[in-house]
């Protein structure tokens, strides 16, 4: 779509964008599960992230897109029952107290690109659209429900944690005060619930991923010899004839996990970088930037004179949206060369 509408340097911008945001997304991911599982079962971050990744990703080359949704279904469940108990508990712990304070609204332009990698979800779409077989109303069902449960369990969290905050002295981080709860089952179910949060959304960037990479991928033909198969037993061409069936799937899948893997492995403490780079540059240029734009070029080169008076009046949205966009993207390259400053 970019393309038609902004010509070869549009696609590319959108096509290298979304290959960096994928690959963020899940080095962001590999590096949290792995400094996660660390404190659960004290094995090093490199290589239980390694494996948390390398675990998502046999599930969905295996299973296939149903069976992932089946057990993603479950972790949602079980990570909702954690979240409602850890919210009652924060209650108990008197999480509602406290919102009175004052904040320090200087430090909002940092938290903007987490905010954005927290709520954007738009890449799911297409894999969206394609499991429940283009049903416009069972897509804005899924769309609507699947928003409105995070975003109730958000607003709540986020007032707990305002309140929390101005409890406990000298600690900024609201889960921390959690984990500091006497009863040793709060800092289990805080760790158990993130890693659930984690596990979702690693399988979701994973088959959002690796849809883009098995487009591009359905552009090559793969020659395989036939008499081979005749002459293997039945058993090994059935497995053959499995695994060819399946291969590009395989083959972007691995493109996906493989990089990753490198980089989480070697930098285990990647998940603050990976999220500015997904959320501050990545998702604002990908959904920010380059829609306003599309939508521009699209009614110019398509719309007739009544269309035209339609819009001039979306005119001033439009122009909005791209200016708070550039404005992220450039508050977020100053915040990144500002470490350079003496």
């Amino acid at each position: 779509m970019a393309q038609e509408t902004l010509g070869e340097w549009g696609g590319l911008l959108a096509t290298v964008t979304n290959v960096f945001l994928g690959y963020s997304s899940m080095v962001a991911y590999s590096s949290k599960s792995g400094e996660i599982l660390y404190h659960l079962i004290n094995i090093p971050a490199s290589l239980s992230g390694c494996f948390f990744t390398f675990i998502c990703a046999i599930l969905i080359s295996l299973g296939g897109t149903r069976a992932t949704d089946q057990v993603n279904q479950w972790l949602t469940a079980s990570m909702i029952g954690l979240l409602v108990a850890i919210e009652v508990l924060a209650l108990l712990f008197g999480g509602w107290s406290g919102l009175g304070g004052n904040g320090d609204w200087g430090k909002v332009p940092s938290t903007i690109p987490v905010v954005i990698f927290s709520l954007v979800y738009h890449d799911l779409a297409p894999v969206l659209c394609a499991y429940l077989e283009g049903d416009i109303r069972r897509i804005r069902a899924s769309v609507f429900l699947g928003s409105l449960v995070p975003l109730l369990a958000f607003l709540i969290w986020n007032a707990i944690a305002l309140g929390l905050s101005q409890q406990v002295d000298q600690i900024a981080d609201p889960v921390e005060s959690l984990m500091r709860v006497k009863w040793s089952g709060v800092p289990f179910m805080v760790e158990t619930f993130s890693l659930l949060a984690v596990g979702t959304s690693l399988i979701g960037t994973v088959l959002s991923f690796s849809q883009f990479f098995m487009e591009q991928l359905r552009n090559f033909s793969w020659s395989s010899p036939s008499t081979e198969l005749i002459e293997n037993p039945k058993k090994l061409v059935r497995l053959r004839q499995w695994c060819r069936r399946n291969r590009t799937e395989f083959t972007a899948i691995a493109m996906v996990v493989a990089p990753t893997l490198v980089v989480s492995t070697n930098f285990p403490d990647a998940f603050t970088a990976a999220t500015d780079i997904a959320g501050g540059y990545c998702m604002t240029v990908l959904y920010g930037v380059i829609p306003p734009a599309m939508a521009w070029a699209m009614q110019e080169k398509e719309c007739d004179f009544d269309d035209q008076k339609g819009l001039l009046k979306a005119w001033p949205a439009l122009v909005g949206v791209e200016i708070f966009a550039c404005g992220i993207v450039i508050e977020q390259i100053l915040q990144d060369f500002s470490i350079f400053r003496p």
